[in-house]
């Protein structure tokens, strides 16, 4: 068997691609779950902090 041959199967049985790619799709998703929290949780404090504003005026 050749180099490039033997090169080429330990590259086609190799899982670290794929696992790779799915922990940064799972990172991509925590990141969309955690901004809409953040911006779900900044939507509801706002009347919060304009009441502590004027309170402080």
């Amino acid at each position: 068997m050749s180099m490039i041959q033997k090169h080429l199967i330990r590259f086609l049985r190799d899982e670290s691609g794929p696992t790779a790619i799915e922990y940064a799709i799972m990172a991509s998703l925590i990141v969309v779950v955690c901004a809409t929290a953040i911006a779900s949780i900044g939507v509801r404090l706002i009347p919060w902090y304009q009441a502590t504003a004027n309170v402080l005026r």
